[in-house]
């Protein structure tokens, strides 16, 4: 018997996307509100992962510092939920965004993906339905860009109480795919390893890069899967040199080496 997508969230709703952003990106300052194809970047994201059909509810997650103000403001006027939170402490401001939303399932977005793929999300999601994790993510085998992690309140809540080193506040996640023992974790990999692919936008490079797939593409506010985006880049070969140069999970690498315990 096929599975609907009412009996997914019925088995595992209330599902609720996550979108983190904030104003104070350090390599790209503003880049949540810098424009692609004359739209807000995290209005790009937040329109496509309202494009899934098994999220339930987005809700962006930014900070209580006053330079975020712009962000409830644009959540305001486009009528999107918005939870204001912990600076540093991204986790708890998941935990607390999470709890006040009623999530039963939590997907983690960050709002510097304008190219995340909605299929992707819900391909991510029914696995995540099929019982048995606490946890399913993206693999790195696809374009950094295309991330997505799909995981329990239940998980949530008990990495919030346990998770002890600033990188682990920092990035949400990592107490729950570092520690196998405690979480059940699957990862959906790529069918080609197309891993060196860069869609994700961290600087200038990357937004330039984002904005000629959109411009070349023609989107237009047009949702477009990743598979139109491959055609368009091999026919164009010569633009994934804008930011070829950049190494993956640089955040994350710069959290590790200050690592401290909260």
């Amino acid at each position: 018997m096929q599975i609907t997508d009412k009996d997914v969230k019925a088995a595992i709703g209330p599902v609720v996307g996550i979108v983190q952003a904030r104003m104070g990106s350090t390599r790209l300052p503003g880049k949540v509100m810098r424009e692609i194809g004359g739209k807000p970047m995290l209005w790009h994201v937040v329109t496509r992962l309202a494009a899934s059909a098994l999220v339930e509810k987005i809700v962006v997650a930014t900070t209580q510092d006053g330079s975020d103000d712009r962000i409830a403001d644009w959540c305001a006027e486009n009528n999107v939920c918005c939870h204001r939170g912990s600076v540093n402490d991204v986790l708890d401001r998941y935990f607390y965004a999470a709890l006040a939303s009623k999530a039963r399932t939590v997907v983690r977005i960050t709002s510097d993906c304008p190219l995340l793929d909605p299929a992707l999300v819900d391909r991510a999601i029914r696995r995540f339905s099929e019982g048995g994790l606490d946890y399913v993510s993206i693999d790195p085998s696809f374009p950094d860009g295309l991330d997505a992690e799909v995981f329990s309140f239940a998980a949530l809540e008990k990495a919030y109480m346990r998770a002890a080193l600033s990188s682990e506040r920092e990035h949400v996640t990592p107490y729950i795919w570092k520690n196998h023992n405690i979480f059940r974790i699957c990862k959906i990999r790529c069918e080609t390893d197309l891993s060196k692919m860069r869609w994700t936008v961290d600087d200038e490079r990357d937004l330039t890069l984002v904005n000629a797939i959109y411009d070349g593409i023609g989107a237009k506010g047009r949702i477009f899967h990743m598979e139109e985006t491959l055609r368009f880049l091999e026919a164009h070969p010569s633009l994934l040199e804008i930011n070829a140069d950049i190494e993956r999970n640089e955040g994350y690498a710069k959290s590790l080496s200050e690592d401290k315990a909260v």
